[in-house]
């Protein structure tokens, strides 16, 4: 087993051993298991589709139109309920990423550095040196709201309280906070440093840059598809991150369903397939 499944492995089932033992008594162990893990599902699908279907294919590569009421619902509900992730700001460092990807400019990973600085960079990442985001919607009094660092506070301050008050007991309140938490440090690290280091996936494209794909179904499902990195990086503006049918793709299957309720449409960027591009059609 590749080290990046061990350890998401690990931390799930640490999450859920730990769920267990800081149940309170009035749960008791088996509601206690059973409430972390709604938790768990919460906040991860919650955090995918934010992150990885609205804020990524939708704003920061234009793949995606998305209804607009819907993409501020997502930024709002997420980023007050789930894990906090200042969308303005994400989104210019995810273009920067794509722009310098593991060059100088790059605020998420340099080719030198190893796990360990990109571990720490993942919490506190290299400055970023531009602005690229100025799109009309990160400059809506939504989305500057949201993006305010009060708001990041007070928002995540009100989340612990809100799970304290549900559950009773502020110990197991912490547990489930603080190992979500762990588990989302988790898929950053798959994105930034196992899918843009070249030991680790396979490689489809020999662009120039370290990214890579990897594959199994733990990191493809926990990233909504972003650890195939490859692919992406080969071209950004494609909506669909699998590059081949019998590549698996999560966050291509969760598109598919939000389109189904006309929530999302293709952009032409999104639907237009290049001639190095191994599909034969798009399938959404």
């Amino acid at each position: 087993m590749k080290i990046y499944n061990l350890t998401g492995y690990l931390i799930i089932f640490a999450y859920l051993l730990a769920c267990v033992y800081f149940a309170p008594a009035h749960l008791g162990p088996w509601i206690g298991l059973l409430v972390g893990g709604v938790y768990f599902i919460f906040c991860w699908f919650l955090g995918g589709l934010y992150l990885a279907d609205v804020l990524h294919l939708g704003i920061a590569h234009r793949s995606l139109d998305y209804k607009e009421w819907f993409t501020k619902v997502v930024t709002v509900v997420n980023n007050v309920f789930g894990i906090y992730v200042d969308p303005i700001g994400w989104v210019n460092r995810h273009r920067l990423h794509h722009k310098y990807s593991d060059h100088t400019g790059d605020p998420n990973k340099l080719a030198e550095d190893g796990f360990w600085r990109t571990l720490y960079l993942c919490v506190v990442p290299y400055q970023c040196t531009e602005n690229v985001a100025g799109d009309k919607i990160l400059k809506s009094w939504t989305f500057r709201v949201v993006a305010h660092p009060l708001f990041a506070i007070v928002s995540q301050a009100f989340n612990f309280y809100l799970l304290w008050k549900l559950t009773g007991s502020w110990k197991f309140t912490l547990v489930m906070w603080v190992g979500m938490r762990i588990f989302a440090l988790w898929v950053n690290m798959i994105q930034n440093y196992w899918t843009h280091t070249r030991e680790f996936g396979y490689r489809r494209y020999d662009d120039d840059n370290n990214s890579m794909n990897v594959g199994e179904w733990l990191p493809v499902t926990a990233t909504f598809s972003a650890c195939l990195q490859n692919n992406h990086h080969h071209y950004e503006g494609l909506l669909r991150l699998s590059h081949q049918d019998s590549e698996y793709d999560f966050g291509f299957l969760t598109v598919k369903v939000m389109k189904a309720f006309g929530l999302v449409k293709a952009t032409s960027t999104g639907q237009t397939i290049p001639k190095d591009v191994p599909l034969e059609r798009l399938g959404f």
